[in-house]
């Protein structure tokens, strides 16, 4: 099934796709959802790095989730490839925080095409 070329389309309906897809695992959303508020869903867990400019560490990524390190870790590039994550290091850990921009961009295609 091949889009019209030239559409200008093409690239943003690959992009929803992958946010789709990223989003479409339940584990992955409600990371999303905790990386929302990260003072309020890891406030038992010690700060490494300041939450709101460097994000949550992976590993209370983990802790929080229950999953493995290697899912998490999987879920976490899934959710970065698809440019809904940033992650930064700090020392030997990555710390990741939600793309609010990229999000935005992601609504208003919505919006424009469903």
């Amino acid at each position: 099934m091949a889009e019209t070329a030239g559409s200008g389309s093409d690239a943003d309906s690959s992009d929803l796709i992958d946010v789709f897809k990223a989003l479409g695992n339940p584990a992955r959303l409600q990371i999303m959802q905790w990386l929302k508020n990260p003072e309020t869903h890891f406030g038992e867990y010690e700060p490494i790095a300041d939450r709101q400019s460097v994000g949550v560490c992976v590993t209370h990524i983990q802790a929080k989730s229950g999953l493995a390190q290697s899912t998490v870790s999987s879920y976490m590039s899934t959710l970065e490839r698809a440019g809904l994550v940033h992650p930064t290091r700090v020392g030997k850990w990555t710390h990741y925080r939600r793309d609010e921009k990229r999000l935005a961009q992601v609504a208003r295609a919505i919006d424009t095409t469903l």
